[in-house]
């Protein structure tokens, strides 16, 4: 009896992992021919002008940068603001030095944050609320952006030849070194094989993409949702912002820029833990409009992306005795064989977004297991932290 109960759960194992499998295939080869972003040197004549917002807390080490890249942007960004929600160290310095060259920007003091709230929600709502009501797009960027010389120009001209109201960047990345060479690369395939590959624009809140630290929209659209007011109970407020637009019908999209565009790159960790302790607070990407596709996208990263390492390690083929058994074994055996090598040539696509990987990199789909197991428990953990500071999921307001 114990043996058919066996050959019954690899079966189910086997025919559960082989549907996942195929819905990730589905999705990588939709989104495989997906629009970038173009480098352009111009402005349209008739794009108006642009507020910045960079929300900060304790950055004297990575903002200046940015701000740098900020104020060699054109003069249709008509204001920069550095929105802080309460800086212990230098940062109101850097601010105060690189206005004095750059009129555009200007530090905003949000501290404290209001109880309940993101504090990166926080700061992006009261720079909207403060900003320059003549100006009619909002970007947002992080402090550890180094904005390109041309990336205004490129959003704006991109947003104008896609016809689009909101939509982010795609980074390039640059890792720490060898231990963030893998970390960093796992987890991001964990968002490729949910979602699928930058380059398009969707209105069905489930597939919606999102990277705030790049995120462009015009302001009347971001009026018609409070602001950033939506994501203050978000873990991931990015995103929740992006679904609460596209729940209104208005299609957002994730692109890429084009190879060697120079337009965009970001640092995101100090460190492979850094990584792995930061991101994975927010790459589950859960908040309280994740629906049942929520649940399914998870469901195929556990069976396609997290299990075949371990299937390969463990050696399942010889899980089983006798002939029936074996060839039952041999047969997930293979399948997940070729889910790692797809895997590879996942990471062969993947590559591209870093500006300089490690070879450490290619040893990234080591880490998959871990890295579904982490997501997993921070999906499920409402409190989190941040720099010291608690930050709470919230559902429905609660």
């Amino acid at each position: 009896m114990s043996g058919t109960l066996r050959r019954a759960g690899l079966a189910v194992l086997l025919l559960a992992q082989l549907v996942a499998a195929l819905r990730v295939i589905a999705r990588l080869a939709a989104t495989a021919s997906g629009v970038r972003i173009a480098h352009s040197a111009a402005l349209p004549a008739d794009i108006a002008s642009v507020t910045v917002l960079v929300p900060v807390l304790d950055e004297e080490h990575r903002l200046a940068p940015c701000l740098a890249g900020l104020s060699a942007q054109p003069p249709s960004v008509a204001e920069i603001l550095v929105i802080d929600g309460g800086s212990t160290d230098r940062t109101r310095d850097v601010v105060a030095a690189a206005a004095v060259s750059d009129p555009r920007i200007r530090w905003i003091d949000a501290a404290p944050v209001l109880h309940g709230w993101n504090g990166k929600a926080w700061g992006l709502q009261r720079g909207f609320e403060v900003r320059d009501r003549e100006t009619q797009w909002v970007l947002t960027i992080d402090a550890d952006v180094r904005p390109g010389h041309g990336l205004v120009a490129s959003l704006l001209a991109h947003a104008r030849r896609e016809r689009l109201d909101a939509f982010s960047v795609a980074t390039s990345q640059r890792v720490s070194g060898l231990v963030e060479g893998v970390v960093h690369p796992a987890l991001l395939a964990s968002l490729v094989y949910r979602y699928g590959i930058p380059g398009r624009a969707v209105s069905d809140p489930e597939a919606v993409q999102a990277n705030g630290q790049c995120f462009l929209a015009r302001a009347d659209v971001l009026d018609r949702i409070d602001g950033f007011a939506s994501g203050r109970y978000a873990i991931s407020e990015d995103v929740t912002i992006a679904r609460q637009l596209a729940r209104l019908g208005i299609p957002v999209g994730l692109f890429e820029p084009e190879p060697k565009a120079g337009l965009i790159e970001v640092e995101m960790y100090a460190s492979g833990r850094d990584a792995w302790t930061n991101w994975t607070r927010s790459l589950p990407m859960r908040d309280e409009r994740s629906g049942r596709g929520w649940w399914f996208r998870m469901a195929d990263l556990t069976l396609a992306l997290g299990l075949p390492p371990l299937v390969l390690l463990t050696g399942l083929r010889g899980m089983l005795e006798g002939s029936r058994d074996r060839s039952l074994g041999q047969t997930c055996f293979r399948l997940n064989a070729g889910l790692v090598l797809m895997r590879l040539g996942v990471a062969a696509g993947m590559r591209r977004a870093y500006r300089i990987p490690p070879w450490t990199y290619w040893l990234s789909v080591l880490v998959d297991p871990l890295t579904v197991l982490k997501l997993w428990s921070s999906a499920v953990r409402r409190q989190h932290t941040w720099r010291g500071r608690p930050v709470r999921r919230g559902y429905n307001g609660g």
